[in-house]
């Protein structure tokens, strides 16, 4: 959507230090193009890593002006909270930036075009609601089972538990392995990364394993195809895992889980997480569908182990291991490399 040497400010206002700042985490990791700032007054003259302890030496200031002068040219707004719902509060400091012709980034729902639109007035200058879909998308027939490829989905126990960024992860070392890899996005984050993908949660629901179907398609000439998980089976209010495994079809699943809870994330932190061994089973069970569809074997779980020290989070992972007698690894703070390997074995 932008040329990578346009230069972003990621606008943070309240989300820097806690879960819904999980777009600007995202970025902060993946983009390609150069972050001069986050904004979140809060932390207003620190870095991130002197903010929040992440490895990221960009400043952080209080204001869109303040990041204007710093040269940047596309803002970014970056949450992602349950429900995907635009902050009213966020009404002033977009429009300041759209007024002093910047162009933004919007991975809510809310439509930003028709809210803003007629604040911009460049002509290089654009509003990319990354989380609007197609009008329509074909019903999915399980297409995707006749592809000669792997088909690897990441699912995992709750929202938010690292399936996005293990998947990129591992993305960008198979191609540096000179593997055939392809990814497809299927959230705010990944899109917005990658420039191309379906925004699932925003796609009619009886579509919504049709539009994962047509975009793993798209990826025939893949020999890897990693699909970005979404949502969970074990969470109430979550109906994203389903069209994913029917529209996918995948061979192979990788586990993610947030291995510092017990319990899922608020508001339904009374919910325990089930036991992964169970879990696993039931994910590949539901995938399988009594021997109708495609055998999908679970090859590794990723832990994210964010809150853990060095030792309880290599702990975890050996338990984790024991418990289900698969490769486990946090791939963020100890590398793909365990990971990859099954990759190569598969």
């Amino acid at each position: 959507m932008f040329a990578t040497k346009k230069k972003l400010c990621i606008y943070m206002e309240g989300a820097l230090d806690n879960d819904s700042g999980k777009m600007g985490f995202g970025l902060l990791r993946f983009s390609k193009h150069p972050i001069v700032a986050v904004i979140d007054s809060k932390f207003a003259g620190m870095t991130v890593q002197q903010a929040v302890g992440l490895p990221y030496h960009v400043a952080v200031l209080a204001s869109v002006s303040e990041a204007i002068d710093q040269g940047a040219e596309i803002m970014v707004l970056g949450i992602a909270p349950s429900g995907g719902k635009f902050p009213i509060a966020w009404d002033q400091p977009v429009k300041e930036a759209l007024t002093k012709g910047l162009s933004l980034i919007n991975g809510l729902h809310d439509d930003l075009n028709r809210r803003f639109g007629h604040l911009v007035s460049q002509k290089d200058q654009h509003i990319w609601d990354v989380r609007k879909p197609k009008d329509t998308y074909p019903i999915a027939t399980a297409k995707a089972a006749t592809l000669k490829n792997k088909r690897v989905l990441l699912v995992g126990t709750d929202m938010a538990a690292g399936k996005m960024t293990t998947g990129l992860e591992l993305y960008a070392e198979l191609q540096k392995q000179g593997i055939n890899v392809g990814f497809v996005a299927t959230g705010q984050i990944g899109i917005t990364l990658m420039g191309t993908g379906i925004p699932l949660d925003a796609i009619k629901v009886d579509q919504a394993a049709g539009a994962v179907e047509q975009e793993v398609l798209s990826h025939a000439d893949k020999d890897i195809v990693l699909i970005e998980g979404q949502g969970s089976l074990a969470h109430p209010g979550s109906t994203a895992t389903l069209p994913l495994l029917r529209g996918a079809q995948p061979t192979h699943l990788i586990l993610c889980h947030k291995a510092a809870h017990t319990h899922l994330r608020t508001p339904v932190e009374h919910i325990p997480i089930p036991p992964l061994a169970e879990f696993i089973q039931l994910n590949e069970a539901v995938a399988h569908v009594c021997g109708s569809q495609t055998h999908a074997k679970t090859i590794a779980v990723a832990l994210n182990t964010i809150g853990l020290t060095d030792s309880e989070a290599k702990n975890k992972i050996s338990d984790v291991k024991k418990n289900t007698g698969l490769p486990t690894t946090d791939v963020v703070r100890y590398g793909t490399e365990i990971l990859v390997h099954e990759f190569l074995k598969m």
